[in-house]
């Protein structure tokens, strides 16, 4: 699985001009599930996500994670992560998860995500979505089970 998060300050999503989930300081994660992932590669992924310190503790380092910082997630999901741009101009996304199976990966980081003690807001699978944030640092990091 691959996951793109962005400290925030503040974020949302969309759809059809509703607001569907949004979140104060914290995390706006980009989620994609790739063909052959499974439910331990979803579970690793939240836990990743739960444990990386990248909020500033009192010294102002990069020490503190999401849940250590009070902060919230909003899990939102992007097949578009899973681009092959190695041929050509346009991006193929072959490798991705076919829909059923990505929504169900999806909805399990989100809900391991909030096991963890992490209030979490979401978009809606398959949406045309749209996010504002505002990013903080800015920070940003890429998540890959696979790698």
């Amino acid at each position: 699985m691959r996951a793109l998060l962005q400290r925030v300050t503040e974020a949302s999503v969309r759809v059809d001009g509703a607001v569907l989930g949004e979140v104060g300081p914290g995390l706006l994660i980009l989620v994609c599930a790739m063909e052959g992932d499974t439910e331990a590669e979803a579970e690793k992924l939240a836990q990743r996500i739960a444990r990386l310190r990248i909020f500033a503790d009192a010294a102002g380092k990069m020490n503190l994670s999401v849940k250590d910082a009070g902060g919230a997630a909003l899990v939102v999901s992007q097949f578009t992560l899973a681009a092959d741009t190695s041929r050509g101009n346009r991006p193929g996304f072959s490798a991705a998860a076919a829909p059923d199976e990505g929504r169900r990966l999806y909805e399990h980081v989100a809900a391991r995500l909030q096991a963890e003690g992490i209030e979490v807001a979401t978009g809606r699978f398959g949406a045309d979505m749209k996010v504002h944030l505002v990013n903080d640092g800015p920070v940003t990091i890429w998540l890959d089970t696979a790698a």
